[in-house]
């Protein structure tokens, strides 16, 4: 997703695991009208949301460590800000159409759905500005701290994406600390039946709490959302810290490091996680919480998923779409120059 890299060379792993993990942003999306009907489903979905968000923004502080160059907050506004802006006043477009409403409604401070991560993730930025100072076991015990308060006001949800900012900045935070080593060491045989046991011992507390909320892994409600004694709640969001921080470090033991086919398509997420949303909602309001979900609908659905990551990760999508997403007309520019020289070469001008 949006990241700011700060060497030339592509790192294979970094790359696998964004797919990964955009992919299952998309099906855990197309999953989400099953969620309520069909046990294995919510099942399937409380796993994938213990990593697949956290995953991301945690790479993606990693990828941050240049944010004291000159220019680059001026850089991260234009990269994030802006897109986030344009595809709000998009996303509200598409819904008026889409849901056939009667009024037009458009506001800039509630991110439209999956929008909240631009928002929270140019915070973040701005935030490393303090924090970047700080050791890093104090900030992340600030971070932590700031993630646990979030939740008393009852005020905070989608507001600006707040409560995300706060819920999610630790694993930003902790991807900034986070050095190459620390991830040569994930990659190590003995680290990947670690990564497999941590992953089978969350999927077995998922099965024995039938009554887990899936909605305390988006980090985006208030306790009093969830539970009475706000205290609780606090509990409860320190071992959702617990359960996401162990299915993260898992996930990078089991992410593959040499190239794949899909690889290259890992540096193109941020169309994917900007896009897919069209699809998604499309799919959603044309009656698809009323099929019946059976082992068939899973395979088709993890298809569609690996379909809708693959086309609009493609050069051709991410060539039509770079004047919206990156508002600039680089990758139009070098195919008409090509087709231009292509031209000449064979005598047709």
């Amino acid at each position: 997703m949006a990241e700011t890299k700060t060497v030339k060379a592509r790192d294979y792993y970094f790359d696998n695991a964004k797919f990964i993990l955009i992919f299952l942003v998309v099906f855990g999306h197309l999953m989400q009208p099953f969620v309520a009907d069909y046990d294995s489903v919510h099942i399937l979905y409380i796993f994938i949301y213990t990593f697949h968000m956290p995953a991301f923004i945690l790479i993606s502080g990693y990828f941050a460590k240049g944010f004291r160059k000159s220019g680059y907050l001026k850089k991260t506004l234009k990269k994030l800000i802006l897109p986030y802006l344009l595809f709000q006043l998009i996303y509200s477009i598409f819904y008026y159409f889409l849901l056939s409403e009667s009024s037009y409604s458009l506001t800039f401070l509630d991110p439209e759905w999956s929008l909240w991560f631009l928002l929270s993730l140019f915070f973040w930025n701005l935030m490393l500005l303090g924090f970047a100072r700080l050791k890093p076991a104090f900030a992340l015990g600030i971070a932590f701290l700031f993630g646990l308060v979030a939740g008393y006001f009852d005020g905070i949800d989608g507001f600006l994406s707040l409560s995300r900012t706060f819920v999610f900045f630790p694993f930003f935070l902790a991807g900034f600390f986070l050095e190459k080593k620390h991830f040569q060491l994930a990659q190590k045989h003995i680290a990947k039946w670690l990564g497999v046991a941590i992953f089978l011992l969350i999927l077995t507390f998922i099965i024995i709490s039938p009554d887990l909320n899936e909605n305390w892994f988006l980090g985006s409600k208030p306790y009093a959302d969830f539970v009475d004694i706000k205290t609780l709640g606090l509990v409860i969001r320190m071992l959702i810290y617990l359960i996401s921080f162990a299915a993260v470090a898992a996930f990078f033991t089991l992410v593959p490091k040499r190239r794949f086919f899909f690889t290259s398509w890992g540096k193109n997420t941020l169309y994917v996680y900007l896009l897919h949303g069209f699809f998604i909602k499309t799919l959603r309001e044309s009656g698809m919480a009323d099929t019946r979900y059976t082992l068939e609908t899973f395979l088709i659905l993890l298809a569609i998923s690996f379909g809708l990551t693959a086309v609009l990760s493609s050069k051709f999508v991410t060539t039509a779409v770079q004047p919206v997403v990156e508002l600039k007309v680089n990758k139009l520019k070098t195919v008409f120059l090509r087709n231009k020289e292509r031209r000449l070469s064979h005598g047709s001008y």
